[in-house]
């Protein structure tokens, strides 16, 4: 190979590293977002793709197929204001949304102003229960219609299989370890981080005359 088409070469190679270069940093730029709170998120003009963390609102979340939509709020913002983001994510519901959970959202607005989200995060802390003065399943069954609709808290553990997104009638299944007597609990909520199957937890809440349990808290018994 003589010294011209080597300095040909090089050339060409030089040109498509640069060119390399360019694309990448042409993706880069368009897949990195840019984190904005739910007041900008909500002023903001454009389809630039950006990350916005809130709270989702109490009982805005609805579930259509596979598309959740839902609202969020920033909780440091002034409650005055009510700055309320609308937001879509076709990836389903897992099992740790629900009220008041934190949602992380990446994603680009729509015509209409609502997020669509390529990806969501749900964070929720690991809430812990003494379960000291939690009555069992097989307790609060024993006591029957005396404690329908009374606030009071219950023992015991997820029975594997029954632990639901919070789009399902039923949240999960609590099962008594001694008596095998189980508890069918409907919860709103968001759940513990650590919760899972198996896990021993304490639920505060009321049962109906169907049987079901209604939760308010649900926490893991530490």
């Amino acid at each position: 190979m003589n010294s011209k088409t080597k300095r040909r070469m090089g050339v060409v190679t030089g040109l498509i590293v640069i060119v390399v270069i360019v694309v990448l940093a042409v993706v880069g730029g368009n897949s990195a977002a840019r984190t904005v709170s739910v007041a900008e998120a909500i002023e903001l003009q454009g389809d630039a793709k950006v990350q916005v963390t809130g709270n989702v609102v109490e009982n805005s979340f609805d579930l259509d197929g596979n598309v959740l939509t839902f609202q969020i709020y920033d909780p440091k913002a002034d409650p005055a204001a009510n700055a309320q983001l609308g937001v879509r994510y076709d990836g389903g519901v897992s099992a740790t949304f629900g009220n008041e959970v934190t949602a992380i959202c990446t994603g680009k607005k729509d015509g209409n102003g609502v997020l669509v989200c390529s990806e969501l995060v749900t964070k929720c802390p690991s809430k812990y229960e003494n379960a000291t003065d939690a009555l069992s399943v097989a307790d609060l069954l024993g006591y029957g219609d005396a404690v329908l609709n009374k606030p009071v808290k219950v023992k015991g553990a997820v029975m594997p299989g029954s632990l639901a997104g919070v789009d399902a009638a039923e949240r999960f299944v609590l099962l008594d370890g001694e008596s095998a007597l189980d508890l069918h609990v409907k919860y709103a909520g968001a759940l513990p981080d650590k919760m899972s199957e198996g896990s021993k937890v304490v639920v505060t809440g009321s049962i109906g005359s169907d049987g079901t349990f209604t939760a308010t808290d649900v926490a893991l018994e530490g």
